[in-house]
């Protein structure tokens, strides 16, 4: 799929079938993070996927809007280092995970990680590093439904020349 195909295809899924995704599709879909820029290329980003349906489980148990990870066949957390960039770098690899899913055919949703009160208690039941951070978890897998994007705002009202 062409990549502004992709871009335009994506949208949030939080409704997905028990259909598994492949390994190869996720080793692609982590590739497509890793590529992602990072901040004088520190790199300090991290990948952890979760298949296990009782692992999901309970990552969904501990999430305030994040309760459809559990039906997701899988769940990509991203965690940092703490570096002087670490959220930017996160989610940049976290967006190019969600546009490398639209142009596999899968939906996915991202749910957020770094600003919520339960970032500390996932990263210590992942077994994180300390000073690590918390950055997203992305749900993928085949959507239960078609994926149609929403509407987006209208480019020539949000997009400005030279100045506001």
């Amino acid at each position: 799929m062409e990549v502004f195909e992709a871009i335009n295809r994506r949208t949030s899924v939080r409704r997905f079938t028990d259909q598994a995704v492949d390994e190869e599709s996720i080793r692609r879909l982590i590739d497509a993070g890793r590529r992602a820029p990072s901040g004088r290329n520190v790199q300090p980003i991290e990948f952890v996927v979760i298949t296990d349906p009782d692992r999901r489980r309970h990552l969904a148990s501990i999430t305030e809007y994040g309760k459809f990870l559990a039906q997701a066949p899988v769940c990509i957390v991203i965690v940092s280092a703490d570096t002087k960039y670490y959220l930017e770098d996160g989610c940049a690899a976290a967006e190019n995970i969600l546009l490398a899913a639209a142009g596999l055919g899968l939906g996915s949703c991202w749910v957020a990680g770094d600003k919520k009160p339960y970032a500390e208690e996932i990263l210590r039941w992942l077994q994180a590093p300390d000073g690590f951070k918390l950055v997203a978890m992305l749900a993928i897998g085949h959507a239960a439904s078609p994926m149609v994007p929403r509407e987006k705002r209208a480019l020539d009202k949000i997009l400005h020349w030279q100045t506001y």
